[in-house]
């Protein structure tokens, strides 16, 4: 019948005029609540300006990018300072390569470490273990995703914060909004699916 169908785009937005509405983690104000959590932790550790690095994926990337803006005004509200954004490309051996740097330049430590996926955090924890820093080991360390092998570093120790998107909600809202839409409702362009920041409060 050549009608176009509403599309709905989850986790990742993409431009086409079918695109009726992105249900998707709001980056920005994900990254901020965690570094946030982060933060309070670097200070209740006896940091009062926290100095924190921030490893990111490929300099352009929109969601790296959003998560960036969101750890660095975290860092800034709470009057601390963004020493250095190391561009990792979200791969984790190249997020272990800028951790062997950081380390070497701030031998005295950092007090937070904000990486903008799990992987990349991973890797940089690997790294600060292998190579037996105990100035790092104190780092407070915050990662982005959520997946299985983050929250058991959380379970460890080895990982302070993390943010978990919210797969479920993600699914579910845009269902919603695909219904919507076919009832000829109007639907939100953006429907943030909702973000949690997990400690070893909340694991469980």
């Amino acid at each position: 019948s050549g009608t176009k169908l509403p599309i709905v785009a989850i986790d990742t937005n993409f431009d086409a005029p079918e695109v009726v509405s992105y249900v998707g983690t709001g980056n920005e104000a994900a990254a901020k609540s965690g570094g946030l959590a982060a933060m309070k932790k670097a200070k209740s550790n006896g940091a009062d300006k926290p100095q924190a690095v921030i490893l990111t994926g490929a300099q352009g990337d929109e969601t790296h990018e959003a998560r960036l803006r969101g750890y660095r005004s975290a860092v800034e509200q709470a009057g601390g300072t963004v020493l250095e954004v190391q561009y990792c490309d979200a791969q984790p051996d190249r997020a272990a390569a800028a951790m062997e740097a950081v380390m070497q330049k701030y031998p005295q430590g950092v007090d937070a470490l904000l990486v903008t996926s799990d992987d990349m955090a991973l890797a940089a924890i690997k790294c600060i273990w292998d190579n037996n820093s105990t100035a790092y080991q104190k780092t407070v360390i915050c990662g982005f995703d959520g997946n299985q092998a983050a929250v058991e570093a959380l379970d460890r120790g080895e990982l302070t914060v993390d943010i978990a998107q919210q797969g479920y909600e993600m699914g579910y809202k845009a269902v919603e909004a695909a219904l919507d839409a076919l009832e000829g409702k109007s639907v939100e362009s953006v429907i943030d699916s909702g973000s949690e920041v997990i400690t070893a409060d909340n694991i469980d």
